[in-house]
């Protein structure tokens, strides 16, 4: 076995034999700035108590200098992840001397030099089981321990970790930092950055609590932070969460960081909040994106209850933390903050995710059987957050907001600095309720799979699957020229068929309000309203789950993409929800892409790539529609090069009156013409003097390796597989060059290889970059037997991997059985 794959079984034997005291973590990151050096020192004192002679202590690192167990020097003893531990004692002391690596997959202690103002950047992240990449640790949530961080780092660096400094020794060139130690905390939970950020001080009051707000990011960026209404939003969130879970913010202080090449959204380390830089733009930025950013601040400051006061046992309920903080963030969006369309946004496009992942055939319950580390690493996915937070919509719902909150503080007193399983939060609910949960959770928490509802005879609603679902049918009709809600009935469905007593509508709605979790057919009548007068529906939550319909539809093979793609372009140039403007846009490509059939693609591409230009040169000058369309057409160009002169002007400063065309949108666009074949490498060699930092360096390899010729593509399938000096971001704009233009001519040469590399390239490389690969480089080819071939001859392979495999074969299955329904409709079904 893989010794860094720890497992479920032997955690859980090592929690019951050891308990941790506290651990003090030394770290010298004084050398960071120079490229060469390839590692740091770290020192990490545990004190713990034991139960048996011997254990092991999780890391993975360059190297182990010396082991010392209760003052007297230890064997070294080490496998690349585990020291082990032998003549322990009742109480024990253990110090390990190590060398960890700087990262550059964004796992660990990920170093960035930024090539604007050549400054050194470093932050850790941790999530699931990273941590032992900095320091020797017991990699597991249910081992909580108080942490004492002491780094040392070049004189004039920021230097954060989750508790303010107590001590502070300024020396020549270089400063040592001591922080405060933590209360109780899982190891993945605890994180160190270091760097001349730049730092935007606030504060936030209530009552007796004074918690100090700082907002970091690099100084080639702070132009760019937006830090007013950061803050603003982090107050209102402490302000809703303080008064919803009745229990005071524990963490002390509140720092939010932005961090290059990170490959989350965010990470909810308590009192040092990492976020991708993605949420910082350069330029022009929509509504729906700082609503974005604004849900996932408010999702990482639900974990501050949610995952880190109280913790998973194990990673099978890590739906106790990320379905709640999935939920929270948009509740809290809509409750507290100017985004009071959050909801709006969730129906469209966050249960999309879910849907498509509980229609894979390695879809899990929410309450998953996670046996591993890399099954862990793999269940942050569509069930485990936005499924999870679509049920516990539906359980609000269900019992009610007062009961819901109630039961959360409930669990919160119960269970503070401690870890928990789904029996802990359900006792509380049923007693704050008064309802017995089990059957509730047996039928949502604890199975797969997502029902299908629709309306049969206008008085029958049927359901695939059947749970037990309590939902709205609303009733629409015309006022005034809009669709408008004329009625709403409310049902409880439990099985297969249920006889409803509906009035006659123009469009009938199941699920109307979105209250539970399933995919929703429109019938006859209401499909044909939708097509015709989808734009004039009043209500945009109503809009949302017709679209969502719509897609789903779709992809299921019911409502032929063209179909799809006209009514697309019928509507959505009038749709007034940015949210809702933007998840249908990316369907629209979506769908070109991987639903038309091969004969009909071109047509449905050129009339797509017209309709979002014409939508550009219509929409109001200045506006968060035609920023998102000048995107679009971006995409569609990269498929399509009838506007090739046009997107040159645009390049050139000829853009439409109020639109910013900044440096992402540049990259966009010039990528676009480079990809097919009208723009060179002198075109991008200029781009890139233009924009030379991070961001556009990653976008200038991008482009360069998008370049529509056999040899490029080959150079960036090479560089992908073998260069390992590339970073996260680097990998990735190798992988979407490669990909470039659907260009299936100049890659398909590929495929072979591909199966040929995949299972050497899981065992060497770390699991983030691995997954990176596996994934995108998989072949979209025309057939499925290279695939089967594969699993039928790997059987052996890494459950992880296996996954992932699969997952990437059903979606090319899809794709095949949709098309393969345009060809032949009769071959539908639901």
């Amino acid at each position: 076995m893989d010794t860094a794959n720890l497992t479920r079984e032997e955690t859980a034997a090592r929690s019951a034999t050891v308990s941790v005291r506290s651990i003090r973590v030394e770290l010298d990151l004084t050398g960071a700035p120079e490229r060469a050096r390839t590692g740091f020192p770290t020192t990490t004192t545990l004190e713990f108590d034991a139960i048996e002679a011997e254990t092991w202590l999780d890391f993975m690192g360059e190297s182990v200098e010396s082991v010392t167990v209760n003052g007297e020097e230890a064997p070294v003893v080490y496998d690349g992840a585990r020291i082990m531990l032998t003549g322990l004692r009742g109480s024990n002391v253990v110090v390990v001397s190590a060398t960890g690596a700087y990262s550059r997959s964004g796992e660990g202690m990920h170093r960035f030099h930024d090539p604007a103002d050549d400054q050194t950047y470093l932050y850790t992240q941790y999530e699931p089981a990273d941590s032992r990449r900095v320091m020797a640790c017991f990699e597991q949530p249910d081992m909580k321990a108080a942490y004492t961080f002491v780094v040392d780092a070049p004189a004039g660096w920021e230097v954060l970790s989750n508790q303010t400094p107590v001590k502070i020794d300024a020396g020549v060139g270089v400063q040592r930092v001591e922080f405060a130690p933590t209360l109780p905390i899982s190891s993945y939970i605890t994180s160190v950055a270091a760097g001349p950020y730049s730092r935007v001080d606030g504060l936030w009051e209530r009552e007796e609590q004074r918690v100090e707000l700082k907002v970091f990011a690099r100084r080639s960026l702070a132009q760019h932070l937006e830090a007013d209404e950061i803050l603003e939003i982090t107050r209102q969130g402490l302000d809703f969460f303080t008064d919803a879970f009745a229990y005071p913010y524990p963490w002390g202080k509140y720092d939010q960081i932005f961090v290059p090449e990170y490959n989350l959204g965010a990470m909810e380390n308590p009192g040092l909040v990492t976020f991708t830089e993605a949420y910082l733009s350069r330029g022009a930025a929509t509504e729906a994106q700082r609503a974005a950013r604004a849900n996932t601040i408010l999702h990482e400051m639900a974990h501050m209850w949610f995952g880190d006061l109280v913790t998973m046992k194990w990673w099978d309920d890590l739906w106790l933390k990320e379905s709640f903080a999935d939920y929270m963030g948009a509740h809290a969006s809509a409750a507290a903050t100017r985004f009071r369309d959050a909801w709006v946004k969730f129906a469209a496009s966050r249960k999309a995710w879910a849907y498509k992942q509980d229609q894979l055939p390695t879809t899990h319950p929410i309450v998953a059987d996670i046996t591993d580390l890399e099954a862990a690493k793999l269940n942050f996915d569509g069930i485990t957050y936005a499924k999870g937070a679509a049920v516990l919509k539906q359980l609000v719902a269900f019992v009610g907001d007062e009961a819901f909150f109630e039961g959360a503080r409930r669990y919160f007193a119960a269970n503070a600095f401690g870890n928990t399983t789904l029996e802990d939060f359900l006792v509380q609910l049923s007693e704050v309720s008064g309802r017995d949960m089990s059957g509730w959770s047996q039928a949502w928490l604890q199975t797969s799979g997502v029902s299908t509802l629709w309306l049969e005879e206008g008085r029958v609603i049927v359901q695939s699957d059947p749970r037990p679902h309590r939902l709205r049918v609303g009733l629409y009709g015309w006022t005034e020229g809009r669709l408008v809600r004329q009625s709403q009935v409310a049902v409880d469905i439990t099985d297969e068929r249920t006889e409803v007593e509906l009035p006659d509508a123009a469009l009938v709605l199941l699920n109307d309000d979105d209250l539970t979790y399933a995919k929703v057919r429109l019938d006859a009548r209401s499909l044909e309203t939708a097509a015709s007068s989808l734009s004039s529906i009043d209500d945009p939550l109503a809009r949302a789950l017709v679209w969502s319909s719509l897609w789903n539809s779709t992809r299921d093979g019911e409502l032929d993409a063209v179909r799809f793609l006209e009514i697309a372009q019928a509507h959505v140039p009038a749709e007034s929800n940015i949210g809702l403007l933007v998840d249908v846009l990316g369907n629209a490509a979506f769908a070109l892409r991987h639903f038309v059939v091969s004969e009909a693609q071109s047509t449905a591409q050129r009339a797509w790539l017209d309709c979002a230009w014409n939508a550009l040169q219509s929409a109001d000058a200045g506006s968060d529609a035609q920023l998102s369309w000048a995107r679009a057409v971006a995409t569609a160009s990269a498929f399509d090069d009838a506007r090739h002169l046009e997107i040159r002007a645009m390049l050139d400063g000829e853009a439409p009156a109020g639109l910013t065309v900044d440096p992402d949108l540049r990259w966009q666009l010039l990528t676009a013409l480079v990809t097919t074949g009208h723009a060179s490498t002198d075109d991008i060699a200029a781009e890139a003097q233009r924009d030379d930092t991070g961001s556009g360096r990653t976008a200038a390899r991008r482009a360069a390796a998008s370049r529509p010729l056999a040899t490029v593509r080959a150079e960036a399938w090479d560089a992908a597989w073998n260069d390992l000096t590339l970073s996260n971001d680097h990998l990735d704009a190798s992988i979407a060059g490669f990909r470039a233009g659907g260009r299936r001519d100049l890659i398909a040469g590929f495929d072979a290889e591909y199966f040929e590399r995949i299972a050497d390239a899981w065992r060497t490389r770390s699991i983030e970059l691995a997954q990176r690969l596996v994934v995108g480089l998989f072949p979209a080819a025309d057939s499925l037997a290279p695939v089967d071939a594969w699993l039928a001859a790997h059987d052996d392979a890494p459950a992880a991997l296996r996954r992932i495999v699969i997952e990437q074969r059903d979606q090319l299955a899809r794709d095949l059985r949709v098309r393969g329904v345009a060809r032949h409709p009769a071959a539908a079904g639901r």
